[in-house]
């Protein structure tokens, strides 16, 4: 099948088109770069012309309200492409619990594009996946000094990207789904004793304290963002990431 990956050379991205090249599929990567801007529509037709399925992996450069408009804009922009173009199915990367997370301005950014593409006229799949492991480093960082990391005790369920891309890659070589899959890691943590993990793998002697007000994930309630039963679950274990 001929595959046009917006956002190709991203994390995500990036290793989806290798895997759809690997399983014998044209699949080309789009992005500003290649003369594709998915926010003003530039050279998104021309793009999408003779491809079979598009995926899209952009993402917003936020997580804020401006997030919302970032998806609004450009999945109008894609749908209305795509269904120019005749393309037979739209993938895009969602979030597991984006919609029982309202109080974060992202996660509904991410349910404003899953409902745009709903209700477009191209068939559509929704992959949906928990937090990737390689951002642990990142969520760490925002609530960190030189001593301590203040982290929620929020139950999550990560997974490693390239288990996100297989998903992913997966779902667009086969037909429409017209709903949502569902992906996750194999393991429960809460966040807490994640950072706890991560700082012993990493040798980082700085002490993690609960704190249910620190950071983003303080926002999400319960077990929001883990995965509810008929989830496909990732085969790697985040021990088994680190030691990577």
């Amino acid at each position: 099948m001929n595959i046009a990956v917006i956002g190709g050379t991203g994390l995500i991205g990036s290793q989806v088109v290798r895997m759809l090249r690997a399983d014998g599929h044209e699949a080309t990567p789009l992005s500003p770069s290649t003369g594709v801007d998915l926010l003003t529509g530039d050279g998104l037709d021309a793009a999408l012309e003779g491809a079979d399925v598009v995926v899209n992996l952009a993402n917003s450069p936020t997580f804020d309200d401006a997030s919302l408009a970032f998806f609004r804009t450009t999945m109008d922009h894609l749908v209305a492409a795509a269904a120019r173009q005749r393309v037979g199915h739209a993938v895009i990367l969602s979030i597991v619990g984006a919609d029982r997370v309202p109080d974060l301005a992202y996660y509904r950014a991410k349910v404003l594009q899953e409902d745009i593409l709903k209700a477009g006229p191209v068939p559509y799949s929704i992959v949906r996946a928990t937090q990737f492991f390689e951002f642990v480093d990142a969520v760490l960082s925002w609530t960190s000094d030189e001593t301590t990391v203040r982290l929620p005790a929020t139950p999550i369920q990560p997974m490693a990207a390239a288990d996100v891309a297989r998903a992913v890659a997966g779902v667009s070589e086969g037909g429409p789904l017209h709903g949502v899959r569902n992906v996750a890691g194999p393991e429960v943590f809460t966040l807490d004793e994640l950072g706890r993990i991560t700082l012993a793998a990493r040798g980082d002697r700085r002490t993690v304290v609960t704190d249910p007000a620190a950071g983003m994930f303080a926002a999400v309630p319960g077990d929001a963002i883990v995965a509810r039963d008929g989830a496909v679950l990732a085969p790697t274990t985040y021990r088994e990431w680190l030691a990577r």
